[in-house]
């Protein structure tokens, strides 16, 4: 290419930039192209891999190869200087800018490949679900870090902005002083951010009781926590809440969950029946994970005794669908079996009160 605009230049100087931007996207379609189909070729290999790299990188390549195809070839067109220096900064930008993206979606590959790696979708997920909150708040800063960077450099293309860089330079502690001031809320959110990704009161998945609300964590971004609630609902709460205030997480250390259901009954009841009933219903579901099944009279009352039925599940969902069927199919064996033995409410009539 260099060869072919060095022919060209006794032509029109408008002829040797239009064949260069020409034949820079011709060559960058192609290697685009050719890089894409090598990709493509070892999916058979490592088809994860690849897959993420063709879903990341199709889009961010469209220009970044053109325009460093167009800056190296800038030095052989012949145009007046003041047309050469904004057209050298403005192609500077877009190249900054474009290998700026190509580095934020090499970083989502690196997440998909280790979000494979680490799957919370097993029932034995707590390790997973660890690594996951980690990565998740380390992709966001290192993604901030690097956009600021990359317009740090945007900005020091343009001179006055150099200048001005310097004076900054020149009065940092100051400088620092009021941009600390400025940011105090944002910093504050970011190393209690860093605080919960690294000592981990939450992570992604752990089934919580936050503002009297019963949820997951969906999201941990770097200002704010989404809580999924059990009916939809999303709880956005900041970042710091959960470092100042008192929470219930109910997957801190495991998944599995120690579920509870309380039957009333009358003292008629008899507890042998129940116990073999309750045994034969955990056993004929999946929801049960067959580790704690315990049966208790934890309460009397001059009306009922309270019957505690104790079962784990391996994650909070399964524990509440498991804790519906086993009452379900409790009261249900209750009033087929024994209906006289449900809740009663008994008076003695004396003959004064018959009078």
């Amino acid at each position: 290419m260099p060869l072919l605009l060095g022919e060209l230049s006794g032509a029109p100087t408008w002829v040797p930039a239009v064949l260069l931007v020409t034949l820079s996207l011709l060559l960058g379609f192609l290697a685009r192209f050719i890089l894409l189909r090598f990709i493509r070729y070892w999916q058979s290999r490592d088809r994860k891999l690849f897959k993420s790299l063709e879903k990341h990188l199709r889009g961010s390549l469209f220009l970044f190869i053109p325009l460093l195809l167009i800056n190296m070839g800038m030095n052989y067109v012949h145009l007046d200087p003041g047309s050469l220096s904004f057209i050298a900064t403005t192609l500077n930008i877009f190249i900054i800018l474009s290998f700026c993206s190509i580095l934020i979606r090499l970083i989502n590959v690196a997440q998909d490949m280790l979000f494979i790696r680490y799957d919370i979708n097993l029932s034995n997920n707590l390790r997973a679900r660890k690594i996951r909150t980690q990565l998740i708040y380390v992709k966001k800063v290192a993604i901030v870090i690097l956009v600021l960077f990359c317009l740090s450099l945007i900005l020091l293309n343009f001179p006055g902005v150099r200048k001005f860089g310097t004076t900054i330079l020149a009065g940092a502690g100051v400088a620092g002083i009021i941009i600390g001031f400025a940011l105090q809320k944002s910093l504050v959110n970011l190393f209690a951010g860093i605080q919960i990704a690294f000592t981990q009161p939450i992570k992604i998945d752990d089934a919580v009781v936050v503002e009297k609300e019963w949820g997951w964590i969906e999201e941990i971004n770097l200002t704010y926590v989404v809580v999924r609630i059990w009916d939809l609902r999303r709880l956005v709460l900041p970042i710091t809440y959960f470092t100042e205030n008192a929470f219930q997480n109910w997957t801190r250390n495991n998944a599995q969950i120690l579920g509870s259901v309380f039957l009333y009954v009358d003292y008629s009841m008899p507890l042998a029946p129940l116990r073999e009933h309750f045994e034969k219903i955990l056993n004929e579901t999946r929801l049960w994970d067959r580790e704690t099944q315990v049966l208790q009279v934890t309460d009397t009352t001059e009306k009922t005794m309270t019957i505690r039925l104790l079962m784990t599940a391996q994650n909070s969902p399964t524990a509440w669908d498991l804790r519906c069927y086993v009452r379900e199919k409790m009261i249900e064996f209750i009033q087929q079996n024994y209906p006289q033995s449900l809740p009663q409410v008994r008076a003695t009539l004396t003959d004064a009160d018959k009078a």
